[in-house]
């Protein structure tokens, strides 16, 4: 049985070239994977480049903390390891939360070519 969401598509695509019929099949759904590779590319590839080298310096120095803090024995040392513990792992969360909310706004924004594509299907389908 065939969803409402379904039907309509089967619509649009009648209505549509067949350049834009192929364009239209493209902004479907991404998975996880291709969501990921999609911020590698355009005007802030190399934005994401560097944000990954920087995670992974970070993560070296996440590392070190967590060895040096099991390694020592005084309370302020601790206090100071684990502080930089903290600071790296909200330095992570960060550009991670920045990755994530890119690739959402690439979901917006292809939701919205879709809108768009739509929208310019059914006008030239009432003018007929």
């Amino acid at each position: 049985m065939k969803t409402n969401k379904e039907e309509i598509d089967q619509i649009i695509k009648e209505t549509l070239t067949q350049e834009e019929a192929k364009f239209y099949n493209e902004l479907g759904e991404q998975n996880i994977l291709q969501k990921v590779g999609s911020i590698f590319q355009g005007k802030l590839k190399w934005l994401f480049v560097i944000m990954n080298i920087a995670m992974l310096f970070i993560f070296g120095i996440l590392i070190y903390c967590v060895i040096q803090f099991f390694d020592v024995a005084s309370t302020t040392e601790l206090i100071q390891w684990g502080l930089g513990i903290i600071i790296c792992m909200s330095a992570i969360s960060m550009l991670k939360l920045f990755a994530w909310m890119q690739m959402d706004k690439n979901d917006i924004l292809r939701e919205l070519k879709r809108l768009e594509l739509q929208v310019a299907s059914l006008a030239t389908k009432a003018k007929n």
